[in-house]
């Protein structure tokens, strides 16, 4: 082999390995849909496991949550929103009971610093035992934006819902390489 030959080859073998390295840093890397994604997984384990540490790194600092509720007006800032969830959360800990919560999503518009879902929600409600009353659930319709950080993470920045009945979560087909949660079986008949 002369001395031109073995340069090609070394310069050829150089860029192949690039290459490799490359395809290889890129596959590890997470899409954005599977960042999204992995946002309703912390909040399902937030909300199951009553953790408002869990929900802190979820929003934005600037946050805005619309409730379904019709007394409640617009809540401004994370800190207001954390507020209402440890009110909430307590009042599921104080009955001794649990929840299930789980998300479907139909919608995702991407942007390069915003993403928008719309999808579905259904939260089952586990009363202590002692309390005698049967496992319930409710459902909703949400659209939530999320924005990236300045550490480049996307948080939630407006998070909105309204009720709806169980039945449309449950007929929710899955969308490919959208969120589409446990799948729960339906524990009622559809209203």
């Amino acid at each position: 082999m002369t001395l031109s030959n073995t340069s090609w080859l070394t310069t050829r073998l150089i860029i192949l390995s690039l290459c490799v390295t490359a395809f290889n840093v890129s596959a590890t890397e997470l899409t954005a849909d599977q960042t999204l994604n992995s946002n309703f997984e912390k909040l399902t384990h937030a909300f199951e496991q009553l953790d408002l540490t869990a929900m802190e790194d979820i929003y934005t600092e600037d946050a805005v949550y619309i409730s379904e509720t019709q007394d409640r007006g617009i809540i401004i800032g994370k800190e207001n929103i954390l507020n209402l969830y440890s009110r909430f959360f307590n009042k599921i800990k104080r009955k001794n009971a649990k929840l299930e919560v789980d998300f479907r999503i139909l919608v995702r518009s991407i942007e390069p610093n915003s993403a928008t879902d719309i999808g579905y929600y259904l939260v089952r409600f586990h009363p202590g035992k002692e309390s005698g009353e049967p496992v319930s659930e409710f459902a909703g319709k949400f659209v939530t934006i999320f924005t990236k950080d300045n550490k480049q993470q996307w948080k939630i920045s407006v998070d909105s819902n309204t009720h709806t009945a169980p039945h449309f979560y449950y007929d929710a087909k899955p969308v490919p390489n959208l969120y589409y949660g446990r799948q729960f079986i339906e524990a009622t008949t559809k209203e």
